[in-house]
């Protein structure tokens, strides 16, 4: 039987503001808040809460029927919390359902996967880490920025124990292969592998809307007739793409939601189920293994990293920025630690290629390529030179691990120190408040043990006083 997976990428570009030569050493703060807000807002009005809405809608009208899966950056979720919680609330509201899986990824949406292993490793996991903050779940399956693969990534992601990773279906890795099979990663046999269907995902986020596209215009039941007419033995159709497409990429006046919300009714006359990825990675076997020697993204007709790393410019600025990342990392100063999330997203870099694409790139406030280098060349200058101010540049990095080891060692030290003398503190007031107890105790029962032994007294002395007075009387009758 065969089954669609469909998942949405959710990220937000952080926009950087202009920042000039001159600024370096004197401004820390790189970045555009009016346009971050703008920009997030927009798309959430325009965007995040009609397909979310849509979405929530076809889960109740479909019951256990329909399912769909999502990932977030983190950086996306910072933004979303500042300034549209709405969407964060919508999707909690949608993982309440059962029928929503959220999948991990870098935090920052960048590209340490393909030069740090520990710090593409720390930021899967800060990532995962939130999305079970607020879903209650952590992910079993990894999606990396912009579905970037290799074996190498592929066994990282089985050695941070993912069940599972998503990938693209690209035409030059899988040769006469069908995208429409589960494949295991070729260091990692344990690793599930599901392939984007590149065509039938981008008829939806990319053509839908294009009047001039042979497919134009595109029917729910047409679309579903495709799936259907595939061979029987390739039973997943893997449907990845950005939400925003959902509204921004494909305006909402092109009745993308209306052909979203038909799917499942046209799926089930044909017998087409709905699975999220980890039930796919669970309920089916892998027909083999996929050998992917060199890195493949779903980016550009390429499908490789050329669209960040293409020029030269991109890769001085890559590799200046990764310079740094060990010390970043050892380091984990809190400040510093935003500004590398921001500083790594993959736009940033994309913003500076000088290749031609179909796909149209907005980038935003810079003109050109030249003109985002230099843009990003400053801010990276000036960030470059706050993490070397921090941790001069001369101690290498194993002393400085050893060093700020050393001092967490002592700061844990002086904590547990700490602690102790809180209690030993505590436990003195309240020996204290007992030895007053006592103190107080004593006192009134010495008060008390005085006023007794007068009034005894006096009871003899009145005892004694009338037999006295007897005995005068008798006297002085002798003597008369």
């Amino acid at each position: 039987m065969k089954t669609i997976c469909l998942y949405f990428e959710i990220h937000q570009i952080i926009h950087l503001k202009r920042y000039r030569f001159f600024d370096i050493g004197t401004d820390h703060y790189y970045y555009d808040d009016y346009e971050n807000e703008r920009s997030i807002s927009d798309i959430a009005e325009h965007s995040y809460m009609p397909a979310l809405t849509t979405l929530e809608n076809m889960i109740k009208a479909n019951g256990q029927y329909f399912k769909v899966a999502f990932s977030i950056s983190g950086v996306g979720m910072e933004q979303l919390e500042l300034h549209a919680p709405q969407v964060l609330e919508k999707l909690q509201d949608l993982n309440k359902t059962g029928c929503v899986e959220f999948l991990a990824e870098p935090y920052s949406h960048g590209l340490a996967s393909l030069v740090n292993e520990e710090s593409f490793k720390a930021e899967v996991q800060r990532q995962a880490a939130k999305m079970e903050e607020y879903f209650g779940k952590k992910p079993q399956v990894l999606r990396n920025s912009s579905l970037i693969y290799s074996d190498d990534i592929g066994l990282q992601a089985s050695q941070m124990g993912f069940a599972g990773m998503l990938t693209e279906g690209a035409k030059h890795v899988l040769g006469w292969k069908s995208p429409h099979y589960v494949y295991n990663c070729a260091l990692a046999p344990k690793l599930k592998l599901l392939l984007r269907d590149v065509r039938l995902s981008d008829d939806v986020s990319l053509r839908f809307n294009n009047s001039n596209w042979d497919g134009y215009p595109l029917f729910a039941d047409n679309y579903i007739n495709q799936i259907a007419a595939l061979p029987q033995e390739e039973q997943v159709i893997n449907i990845f793409m950005e939400l925003s497409a959902l509204g921004i990429a494909q305006p909402l006046s092109s009745n993308i939601l209306e052909f979203l919300k038909a799917l499942p009714a046209c799926a089930k006359e044909k017998g087409i189920t709905f699975s999220t990825p980890i039930e796919i990675c669970k309920k089916m076997k892998s027909v083999g293994e996929l050998n992917v020697p060199d890195t493949l993204s779903w980016v550009d007709e390429e499908r490789d990293v050329s669209t960040w790393l293409g020029n030269s410019m991109q890769r001085e600025a890559f590799n200046k920025l990764y310079s740094v990342a060990d010390r970043v990392r050892i380091a984990n100063d809190p400040r510093i630690n935003q500004d590398w999330d921001y500083l790594q997203a993959s736009n940033n870099f994309r913003f500076m290629t000088t290749k031609p694409s179909n796909v149209g790139l907005d980038r935003g406030i810079y003109s050109d390529p030249f003109d985002a280098f230099t843009n990003y060349m400053n801010i990276l200058g000036d960030f470059l030179n706050r993490v070397n101010d921090l941790y001069p540049s001369d101690v290498d990095n194993d002393q400085l691990e050893g060093l700020l080891t050393t001092i967490k060692n002592q700061d844990e030290e002086i904590e547990v120190k700490d602690k102790e003398i809180v209690r030993l503190q505590a436990k003195l007031e309240k020996i204290e408040k007992e030895a007053e107890k006592l103190r107080a105790k004593k006192t009134a029962t010495a008060a008390k043990a005085p006023a007794k032994k007068t009034a005894t007294k006096a009871s003899a002395a009145a005892k004694k006083a009338p037999a006295k007075k007897a005995a005068t009387k008798e006297e002085t009758t002798e003597k008369k």
